[in-house]
């Protein structure tokens, strides 16, 4: 094989590699297998459910329907993956609050190198085990009203542990994904129900189409709209400030390094999709408690924080709001500006103009607040504006697949396609070193 000489690698290279080279085959056969094994999973049904009647009730529900879509159907079927990751998901956010608040989980994360990181990886799967029982609770709750035997306590403890099971199943799978094979496992299971869902929702636009030849305009200007949405998702994704970094001439021995430059990437977005899928969390957690608990209060918050309720300005000043926190958090958890001016400094390097130590940290994280707000206010807008087109044309055949789906799609398809190019430039560099 030829190996380009060019940085990134041509899509040829690419396929190649997949084909030829058995690691990163391997890992390809390995993520496929294990997405098709959790699809699976997702119709092996919980009995003693009146099934019928229980679908027809989750449609008539917005805030259940998105989470059915997270959920690849499996919460409409009832099976015993329901659950999905959304307990790992809503570990994985507590934590991270509690590691930016509490000192001891941060030194954990920050100065015990790997050993610290197993910690917390293991105090994430105590609490997604704790969520899920909850979660499991709820849905055992309140889907007894739909069992062949109402409020019977065998059918409650029986769906209790097989959602948790199933739940804690899915969570192991996805860390193998993240281990053995490509991509980020739990950002690769929600693509994967999410894109379950687009032949179902695309049927439903065409079939409403056919029998309404009127809405054929609005159809194909909400599609518009998610086209445009997904070319402004691809550049975000890929945007990034180029900070010059120039590194000093030392001598090492005989030899003299000259002074080299370089830059430092700042990304645009240094969060992903993760502030998307957080906020989306925290919105649909109100809508959760509500269905399983009935509370009265509960389900007029519920009301109001979703697009068509009440006060769509709420909910869009609410939903601005948690995504602009969450976009700050992750890039704070991200990158840290007093570790990176240090670091350069031991390199002997540094940015022209600006002098090392705290100069340089109050620098990049200028640069790095600016970027972070652009991103988060342009992550916003994609959010909300293909909502309200939406519920502009009535075309209500997407509902819960709007674009916070769509984010979670460009984004995992990215991020999977970069580390798929990682894996081929180290095969090309092996290639080298054995030539």
């Amino acid at each position: 094989m030829v190996v380009s000489r060019e940085k990134t690698p041509s899509a040829q290279e690419t396929f190649l590699q997949m084909a030829q080279a058995a690691g990163l085959r391997g890992r390809l056969l390995v993520t496929i297998g294990l997405l098709i094994l959790v699809r699976f999973g997702i119709y092996l049904p919980i009995p003693g459910i009146n099934r019928t009647q229980f679908a027809a009730d989750l449609q008539n529900s917005p805030f259940l329907g998105l989470l059915d879509v997270f959920s690849g159907g499996g919460l409409q079927s009832l099976g015993i993956f329901a659950l999905g990751i959304l307990p790992f998901i809503n570990a994985s956010i507590a934590i991270q609050l509690l590691t930016a608040a509490i000192p001891s989980l941060e030194d954990l994360q920050k100065n015990e190198g790997e050993a610290g990181r197993r910690k917390i990886s293991q105090i994430t799967r105590y609490i997604a085990l704790g969520v899920a029982v909850l979660q499991s609770i709820g849905i055992a709750i309140w889907t007894s009203g739909y069992a062949l035997n109402p409020g019977s306590t065998t059918f409650i403890v029986q769906t209790v542990i097989a959602l948790v099971a199933g739940s804690m199943f899915v969570m192991w799978v996805s860390e193998l994904i993240t281990e053995r094979g490509i991509g980020n496992g739990a950002s690769l299971l929600i693509f994967v129900n999410i894109v379950a869902v687009l032949p179902k929702s695309l049927g439903g636009t065409i079939q409403l189409a056919q029998q309404d030849q009127g809405i054929i305009g609005r159809v194909i200007l909400l599609l518009l709209v998610f086209l445009i949405t997904i070319v402004g998702i691809v550049f975000v994704q890929e945007g990034a400030r180029r900070i010059p970094i120039v590194s000093a001439r030392r001598q090492v021995g005989r030899r003299l390094y000259r002074e080299r430059t370089s830059y430092l990437p700042l990304r645009l977005n240094q969060g992903g999709v993760m502030p998307i899928i957080f906020a989306s969390s925290f919105l649909i957690l109100p809508g959760i408690l509500a269905q399983s608990t009935g509370n009265a209060f509960l389900i007029q918050v519920a009301d109001y924080l979703r697009p068509s309720g009440p006060a769509p300005w709420l909910y869009v000043t609410f939903y601005l709001s948690l995504i602009i926190f969450f976009s700050y958090f992750y890039a704070s958890l991200i990158l840290n500006p007093v570790d990176l001016s240090q670091n350069l400094k031991k390199m002997g390097s540094s940015i022209p103009g600006i002098r090392p130590g705290r100069a340089t940290s109050d620098y990049i994280e200028k640069v790095m607040n600016r970027l972070t707000f652009l991103g988060a206010i342009f992550l916003g807008i994609v959010a909300t504006v293909p909502t309200a087109v939406e519920s502009a044309t009535q075309v209500t055949t997407f509902q819960g697949l709007g674009a916070t789906s769509l984010l979670i799609l460009v984004g995992v398809a990215i991020d999977t396609a970069k580390q798929i190019q990682t894996y081929v430039i180290s095969q090309r560099y092996e290639g080298m070193v054995k030539q």
